[in-house]
């Protein structure tokens, strides 16, 4: 009887599913962990681990390809699921998916870049090409390697606290490669390169993509370590009806998966217990919707909570201890030595310049971040990927760059507004055409108004850059502004005049970075003012004519998020410039000087609600200044032009002084994902020398106006419409701004 009761036992407490071999309680059982790929899906890996964590059972090998690679890696790093959950709700859905770089990481250069087109192809040999994927994966680069900071001396990944492989998929043969040595964020994301949504991920010469092309669920490899039960998670789809596909990512996933559907018969087979979480209505992309994936991963677990108690008992009559969880958050690192390979075109006063922070120095690793993140938004690189070698006085830093075979550019963009009308934006740019670090860029614009902005520029780093810039900007629109300080509307009693408006600019300047935040610079200009009126054609069809000469000096910062529709940051610019020589066609022309400054800052509250505060005043210094440069407020949503400035409850150009100072708040609240809408209020005091007396500017604002909008962020830019009014004039307006602001 009690030998009858013992086999029963066995039988209860070791066979962990029907049809498979009883396993052998007198071994020590090793517990083995397959995780499949799935992109987005494969959140649902969080949700078993989560209940494999509550049960207490010890892991002893990971294998997993693409998404399982990542949570596997994560995993056997240290993370417990609860701390893998956290950690993937809090992650930047859109930055995981797209090459996306914070804005405070680029030069006022680069961000201008990324805020006109709508589009960048590859131009070299007068050919346009295609983008090789999406993203780089920057984002989630520097994320893995935050997060697995702490292990980053292991460079076999068998001596790991959980030994660990993932699969990746040679680009060039078709081989399967294993992973289980070398930069375990690297190996991951080279497991996880889906084809067209990310590069593929070089790793010793090989070209690597997603791991799910040859092998979406490992489970060979993990039996080959000496696991003797089988643990799988599949968040594989099967096939989809043509009504199911959609999208580039569905079709590609859909072929990815002939081979491996052929396959999962038999790898189930070999699976002690297997777990298929229902993922019915989620893609590789469905990131935002990661709550509900990871509980789809704790269901499917719960439903084979009686085979994973007997794993746990098993482990338990093996005096198995449950894994103890520890992960020591690295807040900061100490570079001693930063080594740079494989670079040709760039020099490392560029590199060290784009870093922001030096060798033999402490820094936070959210600096460290934020290096990386410039580096890459100089668009100089095709890869970055960087590991640590910990030295006994500090870590090197060791950068691998790629740099961008590509130096030619075509970029395109589209804008309409009330003042410059439809533009089509077609630039050509050119990287290292005389010499290292530099940068040649000509925007030319079709439309209602012909444009140009020619720009070359050497980039130092932290040395002093040089460039030279020349434009061309014109309109022509009915304006309430005689530029003559109302004299030539009294004469002709008139309200209005259409003019001609032209402006040639050359500028050459330098700059540097200062304290590591603000950009200063100075340079020289000669302009080309042209002001004409076919109103005047009888009297005075020309009334401005004129070359100016001067110089001038600047210091910027900028840490919105975005320059649309910012939800955090501030930015200062402030500005003087002098006018020393004028080829005077009015033959009044004195020495004079501008200064003006501009500061704002952006404040998330309640998550959907923005508050934008803004201020902004400029004066002149002489005892006579150019009335064609006096600052000039009214209309919203154009380009800046000399000293106009957008002013809500009056029109373009409409309210004028060689002096202003402007204050405004603007509530904005996302109604929705992109979409916007926002309310404005601005006041300002405008004259000639306000600021010669307090009452003239301190006290109640002469002009106030008002706007109400709805705006839209899309890949083109922001789409606006604007209602705006004045209590003072009882005047309404209604702008329509499309497309990216140049």
């Amino acid at each position: 009887m009690k030998k009858l009761f013992l086999l029963i036992s066995l039988l209860i407490f070791t066979q962990i599913s029907l049809g498979q071999e009883p396993v052998n309680p007198d071994k020590t059982p090793k517990i083995g962990l397959v995780l499949s790929g799935g992109g987005a899906k494969g959140l649902a890996h969080i949700g078993v681990l989560k209940v494999i964590d509550s049960l207490g059972i010890k892991i002893d090998y990971i294998g997993g390809t693409s998404m399982g690679a990542v949570i596997g890696g994560l995993y056997a790093s240290g993370y417990s699921g609860k701390q893998l959950d956290s950690i993937f709700s809090h992650v930047d859905v859109d930055a995981l998916l797209q090459d996306f770089t914070p804005r405070d990481s680029k030069n006022f250069y680069q961000k201008r870049n990324d805020e006109i087109y709508a589009l960048t192809l590859p131009f070299d040999g007068f050919k346009l090409g295609l983008p090789s994927a999406l993203s780089k994966g920057m984002y989630n680069y520097n994320l893995l390697s935050r997060l697995t900071k702490h292990v980053s001396h292991i460079k076999n990944f068998n001596d790991l606290p959980i030994p660990f492989f993932c699969i990746a998929t040679n680009i060039e043969t078709g081989k399967e490669i294993i992973l289980n040595r070398g930069v375990l964020p690297q190996s991951m994301l080279a497991s996880g390169a889906l084809p067209t949504l990310y590069n593929p991920v070089e790793i010793d010469g090989e070209l690597l993509i997603d791991g799910g092309v040859v092998n979406n669920y490992p489970i060979e490899e993990v039996r080959r370590l000496g696991a003797t039960i089988i643990i799988g998670v599949d968040v594989q789809d099967g096939l989809k009806s043509r009504e199911e596909l959609k999208g580039a990512t569905g079709m590609l996933t859909q072929i990815a998966n002939y081979n491996m559907i052929e396959k999962m018969g038999n790898k189930i087979g070999q699976t002690d217990l297997y777990i298929k979480p229902d993922i019915k209505g989620f893609t590789v992309v469905s990131f935002d919707r990661g709550k509900a994936i990871v509980s789809k991963g704790v269901n499917a677990a719960n439903k084979l909570i009686d085979d994973l108690q007997k794993i746990k008992y098993i482990q338990e009559k093996n005096h198995i201890e449950p894994r103890n969880f520890q992960v020591k958050n690295v807040d900061s690192i100490y570079i001693k030595h930063i080594q740079i390979n494989n670079l040709t075109n760039f020099t490392r006063s560029y590199v060290i310049g784009k870093l922001k922070f030096k060798p033999d120095n402490k820094i936070s690793f959210a600096t460290f971040e934020k290096g990386m993140n410039n580096l890459n938004a100089s668009q100089s690189f095709q890869s970055i990927y960087y590991d640590f070698e910990r030295n006994e006085d500090g870590e090197k830093l060791i950068l691998d760059l790629k740099e961008k075979k590509s130096t030619t550019f075509l970029k395109l963009g589209l804008h309409y507004d009330e003042l410059f009308k439809s533009g089509l934006l077609i630039n050509f740019t050119k990287n290292k055409i005389f010499a290292k670090n530099d940068v040649i860029s000509l925007d030319f614009v079709v439309g209602d108004n012909i444009r140009y902005n020619l720009n070359y520029y050497i980039d130092n780093g932290f040395y002093w850059s040089f460039g030279f810039n020349s434009r061309y900007t014109g309109f022509n629109r009915n304006v309430q502004n005689d530029f003559n300080n109302g004299v030539t509307f009294s004469d002709l009693e008139l309200n209005s005049i259409n003019i001609d408006y032209s402006d040639f600019t050359n500028q050459a300047y330098m700059q540097t970075i200062f304290a590591q935040k603000f950009s200063i610079g100075a340079g020289i200009e000669l302009k080309h003012l042209k002001i004409s009126s076919e109103t005047l054609e009888n009297t005075r069809p020309i009334f401005e004519n004129s070359d100016y000469f001067s110089i001038y000096g600047y210091m910027k910062y900028d840490s919105f998020d975005k320059k649309y529709f910012p939800k955090k940051g501030w930015y200062f610019n402030g500005d003087l410039k002098s006018f020393i020589y004028s080829s005077n066609y009015s033959n009044d022309f004195e020495r004079f000087t501008i200064a003006k400054a501009d500061f704002g800052v952006a404040k998330t509250f309640y998550k959907k609600f923005t508050l934008k505060l803004q201020t902004e005043g400029g004066f002149s210094i002489g005892e006579q200044s150019v009335n064609y440069f006096d600052f000039a407020l009214g209309g919203y949503g154009f380009a800046n032009l000399n000293n106009f400035r957008p002013f809500y409850g009056y029109d373009f150009i409409s309210v004028v002084g060689d002096s202003y100072v402007k204050v405004s708040s603007t509530i904005d609240y996302e109604i929705y994902r992109k979409h916007h809408i926002n309310f404005t209020g601005n006041f300002a005091n405008i004259g000639n020398r306000i600021f010669e007396s307090v009452d003239n500017w301190i006290n109640k604002p002469r002009y106030t106006g008002y706007g109400f909008g709805y705006g839209f962020d899309s890949l083109i830019g922001p789409l606006e419409i604007k209602h705006s009014w004045s209590p003072e004039t009882r005047n309404h307006f209604t702008w329509i701004s499309l497309g990216f602001w140049f």
